[in-house]
C-alpha cells in the first residue's frame, strides 16, 4: 500500500493547480472596456501585473477580482491637483479643480487677443493639442466660438460702460474713416479721458462698417448712434475729426443732434481739427513744389547707376 501511495492523485493539489489555471486564464481574459483605460496602461513589472498611469506614471496594482475601482480612485485625485514651481524652482502639487467653462472663456479671450480665425478650433492639430493637455475639454465648433466671444464682448462692454459713467470728467471723441484693401469703408470711435487718478485713459468703442458712399448725414447717423449705444452723448467735451468739407458738414448736423446745454460754452470747442492730418497736407503741398527736382535727380541715379553696368 506504501508503494502505491505516491501515484495517488493529491485532492488538496488538484485544487489548488485547478485555482491557478482559473486565475491564469481570467487575467489572460482581460477586457479594456471601462474609459479608465484611455488613462492607463496594462504592464508587467517584476512578474506583476499592474496599471500606469499615462500622466504621472504611477504603478497600480491591478487584479481582476478588484477591477478598475484603484484607477478611479487614482483618476479621481489626478483630476483634482495640478503641479506648480514653487521659488526654486522645484515642482509642487497645488489644488486645482478643471473648470470646463472657464476655459471656453480662456480661449475666446485667446483668439480676440492674438486676432486668431475662428476655424482654429476645429483644426485637427489643435483638438490634438487640447486633448493632450486636458482630457475632459470637450471641443468645439465654430460657431460656438463666435458665440462666447461676443458673449465676451458683451461683459467687457457692461464693463467699461460702467467705467465710462464713473469718471466725474468729460469724454474726448476722436473719429476717423479707414478704407480696406477691397474698398470697404470703416469707422474707428476712440475715446480719451483723464480718470480719478488724473492719469490720461484712451479707449477704442467702436469699429464699424459704413457701406458706400460716405455722405455727411450717414457718417453723422453712424457717430450719433454710437455715442447713444455708449451713453456717453451727454459727456462730451470735444471732437477731433480730419480736416475736410465732409467732415465740416457732419459737425453742423451732430450739434443739431446733440442736447445744446451739454456742450461745453455753447459748442465753441466742440469742433478739433486734427493736428497730424494738418501737418500732412502741409507736407504734401511741400513735396508738389519741388517733386518735379525730385524726379528729376532720381532720373539721374537712375541712368548712371544703369551706364556703369554697361562699363
Amino acid at each position: 500500500m506504501s508503494s502505491a501511495e505516491p501515484n495517488q492523485p493529491n485532492d488538496s493539489n488538484t485544487v489548488n493547480d485547478t485555482a491557478n489555471s482559473a486565475v491564469n486564464y481570467n487575467e489572460k481574459q482581460i477586457k479594456f472596456i471601462s474609459p479608465m483605460w484611455r488613462h492607463f496602461t496594462y504592464e508587467e513589472v517584476n512578474g506583476t501585473k499592474k496599471v500606469v498611469c499615462k500622466y504621472c506614471r504611477k504603478e497600480i496594482t491591478y487584479t481582476t477580482k478588484n477591477g478598475t475601482k484603484g484607477m478611479h480612485s487614482h483618476h479621481n485625485q489626478l483630476t483634482g491637483k495640478r503641479s506648480n514651481t514653487d521659488e526654486s524652482g522645484g515642482s509642487i502639487l497645488a489644488t486645482h479643480q478643471f473648470n470646463y467653462d472657464d476655459s471656453r472663456t480662456d480661449l475666446a479671450k485667446m483668439i480676440t487677443k492674438h486676432d486668431y480665425p475662428l476655424r482654429i478650433v476645429e483644426h485637427e492639430g489643435f483638438r490634438h493639442f487640447c486633448q493632450g493637455l486636458q482630457p475632459f475639454f470637450r471641443p468645439i465648433c465654430r460657431n460656438t466660438t463666435r458665440s462666447d466671444v461676443m458673449k465676451l464682448y458683451g461683459e467687457e462692454k457692461a464693463r467699461m460702460m460702467h467705467f465710462l459713467e464713473s469718471i466725474q470728467g468729460r469724454i474726448e471723441i476722436t473719429t476717423n474713416m479707414w478704407t480696406a484693401n477691397y474698398q470697404k469703408g470703416y469707422m474707428t470711435v476712440t475715446t480719451h479721458f483723464i480718470d480719478d487718478s488724473w492719469q490720461l485713459q484712451s479707449r477704442l468703442l467702436r469699429f464699424i462698417y459704413v457701406p458706400c458712399p460716405h455722405p455727411a448725414k450717414k457718417l453723422t447717423n453712424v457717430l450719433i448712434d454710437s455715442l447713444l449705444d455708449w451713453n456717453i452723448d451727454r459727456k462730451l467735451s470735444t471732437l477731433t475729426i480730419d480736416n475736410c468739407s465732409t467732415n465740416n458738414c457732419m459737425i453742423d448736423l451732430m450739434v443739431e443732434k446733440l442736447h445744446f446745454n451739454s456742450l461745453i460754452l455753447g459748442r465753441s470747442l466742440f469742433h478739433m481739427r486734427c493736428v497730424a492730418h494738418i501737418l500732412n497736407l502741409i507736407v504734401r503741398i511741400g513735396l508738389d513744389v519741388f517733386g518735379h527736382g525730385i524726379e528729376k535727380v532720381r532720373n539721374s541715379c537712375s541712368f548712371w547707376t544703369t551706364t556703369c553696368g554697361w562699363m
